[in-house]
């Protein structure tokens, strides 16, 4: 059945990634009443239909949902606070931790290497470029950043870096690399993310999908 159509000014836009997020804020948006129409792991589409004619999903890499929804292409997203670190937050309300997806943020190295190499300064490879030189300037140290996409792991063991900054969840990839967590920069979590325009055009609406979220986590055991 074809669904109506709505005027841009009356539809809620949501990004969403895929994998472990998607699945976790399934339930949230239940709650709320919207069911997706498909599943982004096997669906090609980027916009997804739900039971609902005025709510869409925007399906995007884990790091672009802070811009869509900074930008307005979406009113609403989820996304991990480490990527919201990185990202900076600008025109964005974080009225929600939604507790799901939980990790941390931490540095790592090879075991039984934890000093700072005496001849130079400290080569750190991570993809969380802003918020490792953050953390480390907070200790007043100097490091050297090499920015990676993916198998961070890889570094400490060729020699590239000397530590690495990655999100951490039950540490065995780690391990399984011979590296061992050392410092604790953040708990992880995700959150729902607000456009600011969004809030006021759309204040109602926006409301009553975080109450409903909220109530969501809320009555979680």
């Amino acid at each position: 059945m074809t669904q109506p159509a709505v005027l841009a000014a009356d539809r809620l836009t949501i990004a969403l990634s895929k994998g472990r997020i998607f699945k976790e804020t399934l339930p949230l948006l239940a709650h709320a009443g919207i069911i997706p129409a498909e599943d982004p792991e096997t669906s090609r589409k980027l916009i997804l239909d739900t039971n609902r004619p005025d709510v869409k999903l925007l399906i995007l890499r884990a790091t672009d949902v802070p811009t869509y929804v900074q930008y307005g292409a979406a009113d609403l997203g989820v996304a991990g606070k480490d990527v919201l670190m990185e990202h900076g937050g600008e025109n964005l309300y974080e009225p929600l931790d939604l507790k799901i997806a939980r990790c941390k943020l931490m540095t790592a190295g090879r075991v039984g290497e934890s000093e700072t190499p005496p001849d130079r300064r400290l080569r750190v490879a991570t993809k969380y470029v802003n918020s490792t030189r953050r953390f480390y300037a907070a200790k007043g140290e100097q490091v050297e950043i090499i920015k990676l996409y993916g198998s961070m792991e890889l570094a400490p063991l060729v020699g590239l870096a000397d530590r690495i900054v990655d999100v951490v969840d039950t540490g065995n990839t780690l391990r399984a690399n011979g590296l061992a967590p050392l410092e604790h920069i953040a708990d992880i979590s995700s959150r729902l993310v607000v456009n600011r325009a969004s809030m006021k055009m759309k204040h109602a609406r926006v409301k009553a999908f975080i109450d409903s979220v909220a109530e969501a986590i809320g009555n979680r055991p």
